[in-house]
């Protein structure tokens, strides 16, 4: 009786491991450099209660619309420290021909 119990069990759980949920893949590819290029458009943007500032001339940076694993997924903002001679260029998405273009933010010299 234990071996078929055994057996049972065995080929139970050998089935139940073939079945393979897999998620629809949704286009989406690197340009080169930090641009992710898709077809679905960015949902809008959350309302984020930005906190308190950490320390005195910390930069808030604002959250986005990031994308991985076919789909997006929010970014949630922080606090950077200040760069001498550089502002911050946010994260954008861009729609160039009806694909979405994610570039990525980050410090630019003024």
């Amino acid at each position: 009786m234990k071996r078929l119990t055994l057996a049972f069990a065995l080929a139970s759980s050998s089935l139940l491991s073939a079945c393979v949920v897999v998620p629809a893949h949704r286009a989406g590819y690197y340009d080169g450099g930090s641009t992710i290029v898709v077809d679905a458009p960015p949902p809008a943007p959350y309302a984020e209660v930005v906190p308190v500032t950490p320390y005195p001339g910390a930069v808030w940076v604002n959250g986005y619309w990031g994308w991985s694993g076919g789909r997006h997924h929010w970014v949630p903002g922080y606090y950077e420290r200040p760069r001498a001679g550089y502002r911050y260029e946010p994260h954008r998405w861009d729609n160039r021909g009806g694909r979405w273009h994610l570039r990525a933010g980050g410090w630019i010299r003024m």
